[in-house]
């Protein structure tokens, strides 16, 4: 028996044109201890967090033997780390932000931190977006924290390059959130902030 397929029943398959991946926005925030405006935090990280992921869902599975068989049932959920690629501007500011948030976590000098999980955990968003810019869907990453501030290559041959660096959250869990949830929907936030007045 012939399937036949043509590129017009394709086409009215693939709704908007397919999903672009360049379409995204991540709103960060900090814990209030790390910043002077958390809302001033976010813009910042709409326009220089580069690149992003949205997130794995992972059961865990296990094998219950039976007469040399094998019953396959779930396990605990998992939740993978979550990591951002950050573009590096003069002003540092994102960069002195999660430095001084794994600071608040564990003191680069001493073996001492912030004492309650509320000092240090925090939320991020990360929203997929059709390419008129409005909110195709939303994942909600809750209690992150950043396990790695990854380090910024220098070179003298690195030449028509900005620099960038990566950043690994841990993750509590993250939910996902469709149009018309009142605490992830709406159009993207505008940037208006003054940069310089973020971080303290």
């Amino acid at each position: 028996m012939a399937y036949p397929r043509s590129i017009e029943e394709f086409k009215a398959v693939l709704q908007g044109g397919g999903v672009r991946p360049t379409m995204f926005q991540v709103e960060m925030s900090f814990p209030d201890a790390v910043v002077v405006d958390p809302t001033q935090a976010d813009n910042e990280g709409t326009y220089l967090i580069k690149a992003s992921n949205l997130p794995a869902s992972n059961v865990g599975m296990i094998n219950v033997p039976f007469r040399g068989r094998q019953l396959k049932v779930s396990g605990d959920r998992t939740f993978d780390d979550w990591s951002i690629t950050v573009t590096n501007d003069v002003s540092f500011q994102l960069r002195k932000g999660f430095e001084k948030w794994s600071e608040l976590i564990q003191n680069m000098n001493f073996v001492l931190g912030a004492n309650e999980l509320d000092d240090y955990f925090a939320t991020a968003i990360v929203r997929q977006l059709d390419r008129d810019g409005n909110q195709l869907r939303a994942y909600k990453f809750e209690g992150i924290w950043p396990t790695a501030v990854d380090a910024i290559d220098l070179s003298f041959d690195s030449t028509d390059t900005v620099e960038e660096y990566g950043v690994t959250f841990a993750v509590q869990y993250w939910s996902a959130v469709d149009v018309g949830d009142p605490n992830t929907s709406g159009v993207p936030i505008n940037v208006t902030a003054d940069k310089n007045a973020i971080y303290s």
